[in-house]
């Protein structure tokens, strides 16, 4: 196992399940969007917001909603910049998985930064070598809450492959070693309530724990 700590910036990408693209083609046509995103759609978790692997998450007591997606997350070996499609793997250190809890989303036409900025939001599991899962694309990400399984996401379904997007992200900006990517989330989030359990796994490789503190 690789170190659990986050250590650099967290760049998300959303939008990356081909099955929501799918389902929202009609809804993008639409204003404000008017066309399908032609790039990659990224937001940030800041500092603030890392967390870890069987770590708490509040209750947001103000909004009295929350939800979580589950990614896989790409940590960077080395640091890269306007990096060649062909040539991203070389730059891929391991491979984790990543919980975003935020509130939810009611556009993605703006950066919800309230939304995506609460306090201890974004929990990492332990990373595992990227040689440690040769057979990625054959996997699914698999996301539960308090035993029942929620969402179903293979990894063969995201929109843009890992290769592309450290390069589309290597050429807006400079990656360093210990980014990390979370190359996409199935469809809509999870609802959550308080005491909630909520555990992703990937294969037998990786797996993520959080619980969801009372809402008193």
């Amino acid at each position: 196992m690789m170190k659990t700590k986050l250590q650099g910036k967290v760049v998300c990408v959303a939008l990356n399940d081909q099955q929501q693209l799918d389902k929202m083609t009609i809804e993008f046509e639409q204003a404000p969007y008017k066309a399908l995103p032609t790039e990659p759609v990224l937001y940030f978790k800041p500092h603030n917001t890392w967390n870890n692997n069987n770590s708490p998450i509040d209750w947001p007591h103000q909004d009295k909603a929350l939800v979580v997606g589950a990614s896989l997350a790409v940590i960077i070996g080395q640091q890269c910049c306007r990096v060649a499609v062909q040539n991203a793997e070389e730059y891929i250190g391991g491979f984790a998985l990543l919980h975003d809890f935020s509130l939810p989303e009611k556009s993605y036409y703006r950066p919800d930064i309230k939304g995506k900025c609460l306090d201890n939001s974004a929990t990492l599991s332990a990373p595992v070598s990227a040689s440690d899962i040769p057979n990625l694309r054959e996997l699914e990400l698999t996301t539960s809450v308090n035993g029942s399984v929620k969402r179903y996401f293979p990894i063969s379904r995201q929109h843009r492959s890992i290769e592309t997007l450290i390069s589309k992200i290597s050429h807006i900006m400079t990656l360093e070693k210990g980014d990390v990517i979370a190359v996409g989330f199935a469809g809509e989030r999870v609802e959550l309530q308080p005491y909630d359990q909520v555990s992703s796994s990937l294969g037998d490789v990786l797996r993520l724990e959080n619980i969801v503190t009372g809402g008193e």
